[in-house]
This record gives structure tokens, C-alpha cells and sequence, in this order.
């Protein structure tokens, strides 16, 4: 077997270890630090205006392309979920009443029978084979 110590791999995967253990500790005492969490809140609320101000640009731009923005699509989404909530409860009821009717009156569509399609043999004919 070769000998650890020179090894490559095991060299390469001390050196990251110790890289590691240093951006660590890096991090940990920079995070600790009052002026990093005053950093990282001025980032977020600059991130928070610009998306912002992107959001305001693109309605604006859509409003001149005469397209519809996202909240007016989701509302529109919304509008058509509740219409097609009122018509599944329409049909259902339709279903309902259709069914009391049926079985109410017996000579409904629903009940009759399907015509027949085979006749008895007309007089001509039973002479005629008889």
C-alpha cells in the first residue's frame, strides 16, 4: 500500500478540511458581529424596494401593452372558480329535480322503452312461406 502521508487524495482532503475550518470560523465570528446583521437587514430592505419598484415598472408596462397584470389574473381565476362552483351546484340540482320527475311521472323519456326493431311477420308473408 503507499504510504498516507504522500498520498495526494489524502493531502488535497486535508487541505480542504483546514479551509473549511478557517471560512468557518471566518463566518461564525463575522456573523456574531452588530455590524454584519446591519449589513445583511440594509440588503434585504434595498432588495425589497427593487422588487418593488420592478413589480410597480412591469404593471405599468403590462397596463401599456394593454395586457393584464398577475393580481388581475388571479383574480379573474378566482372569479371563474366561483362560477364554476355555481354551475357543478346548478347541474346538481338539475340532476335532482330530473330524477324526482322520472320518478314521478313513469312514461317519462327515462323510462320508455326503445322501439322495437323486430317485427312479426306480416300475413303475405307467413302465406307465402306456409
Amino acid at each position: 500500500m503507499a504510504d498516507k502521508s504522500n498520498d495526494p487524495v489524502v493531502l488535497w482532503q486535508n487541505m480542504i478540511g483546514e479551509l473549511e475550518k478557517g471560512f468557518n470560523a471566518f463566518a461564525n465570528e463575522a456573523m456574531a458581529s452588530p455590524q454584519f446583521s446591519k449589513l445583511i437587514n440594509q440588503v434585504g430592505g434595498t432588495t425589497a424596494g427593487a422588487q418593488s419598484q420592478l413589480r410597480e415598472l412591469m404593471e405599468k408596462y403590462l397596463i401599456s401593452m394593454n395586457l393584464p397584470s398577475r393580481a388581475q389574473m388571479v383574480s379573474m381565476a378566482e372569479r371563474l372558480q366561483s362560477i364554476e362552483a355555481q354551475l357543478n351546484e346548478i347541474k346538481a340540482m338539475l340532476h335532482q329535480v330530473h330524477g324526482n320527475t322520472a320518478a314521478l311521472n313513469p312514461a317519462s323519456p327515462a323510462t320508455r322503452r326503445p322501439p322495437r326493431t323486430k317485427r312479426p311477420p306480416q300475413p303475405a308473408e307467413a302465406e307465402q312461406k306456409g
